[in-house]
C-alpha cells in the first residue's frame, strides 16, 4: 500500500499538509502499535485460536464506543450479536481442555489489545468524517506509527542490541507482514465508507478463520476443542 500512498500523494498536491495527517500517527501508536505487543504476549501465552476468540470481542466494545461517541443507532442486530459474543466469551471461560503452556495472563493482554483495536476503530471512523487525505495515504501513516512504538519498545526494553541477529527472524515473519499491510489498506477502506458497528463486525470474522486455521495447522499445540468452535 506504500508505493500507492505515494502515488495518492503526488496527486494530491498542496492541499494535503501534515495537520490533516498527524491524528492517524496517533492512532496507529495505539493499533497497530502498542495493541501489536500486547496481541504478541497474548498469543505467546494463551495461543493464537484462544487469542483470536478473545479478538473476537472487539464489536462488542466498538459498538458500545460507536454508539455513545458517535451517535450511530443501536439496532436488533446489534443486540444479538453482543449476546453472541458474551454467550462465546462464557463458554471459553468455562473451558476445560487447555494447553499445557496455557497462561491466564494471556487473556489478559488479549482483552487489552481488544480494547485499543476497539478505541482505534472509532478514532478511525471519526477522522475519516474529517479529513481530505485518502485512506490509502493514512494507513502506511499508522503502521508507520506503530512499526515507531514497537520499534521504542524494544529499545526500551532490550536495549540497543535488540536488532542482533534477528535477520532469519524478519524472513520469516515478512509474508505475516506483507498480510497484514495489505489489510490494513482494506481496513482504512471500510471505515472511510462504512459506520463502526458495521464494518468491526465484519472484520470479527477473522476469530473463525484464526480458530480454522489454528485447528488446521497448529492442532496439537493448540488443542481445538468444542467449546472453543463453539
Amino acid at each position: 500500500s506504500i508505493p500507492v500512498a505515494i502515488g495518492v500523494v503526488a496527486t494530491a498536491g498542496d492541499s494535503l499538509h501534515a495537520s490533516d495527517l498527524w491524528p492517524f500517527f496517533l492512532a496507529g501508536a495505539i493499533a497497530p502499535g502498542l495493541s501489536q505487543v500486547l496481541f504478541t504476549f497474548a498469543i505467546n501465552d494463551a495461543g493464537a485460536a484462544r487469542t483470536a476468540v478473545l479478538m473476537g470481542t472487539a464489536p462488542l466494545v466498538s459498538v458500545l464506543i460507536a454508539l455513545v461517541v458517535l451517535g450511530e443507532p443501536l439496532e436488533g442486530p446489534l443486540l444479538a450479536g453482543a449476546a453472541l459474543i458474551v454467550a462465546g466469551g462464557v463458554a471459553l471461560a468455562g473451558e476445560r481442555v487447555r494447553p499445557a503452556d496455557f497462561r491466564r495472563l494471556g487473556m489478559v493482554f488479549a482483552l487489552l489489545a481488544t480494547f485499543m483495536f476497539a478505541t482505534r476503530d472509532n478514532l478511525l471512523r471519526w477522522l475519516a468524517g474529517n479529513t481530505d487525505a485518502h485512506a490509502l495515504v493514512t494507513a502506511p501513516v499508522t503502521l508507520l506509527a506503530g512499526v515507531a512504538t514497537v520499534g521504542l519498545y524494544l529499545v526500551a526494553s532490550r536495549g540497543s542490541t535488540w536488532a542482533a541477529g534477528y535477520g532469519r527472524t524478519v524472513r520469516l515473519f515478512l509474508p505475516a507482514g506483507v498480510l497484514f499491510g495489505l489489510s490494513y489498506a482494506a481496513l482504512f477502506e471500510a471505515y472511510y465508507h462504512g459506520r463502526v458497528s458495521v464494518v468491526s463486525p465484519l472484520v470479527a470474522t477473522e476469530s473463525l478463520w484464526g480458530v480454522f486455521f489454528a485447528a488446521l495447522f497448529l492442532r496439537r499445540s493448540e488443542l481445538v476443542g468444542r467449546r472453543l468452535v463453539l
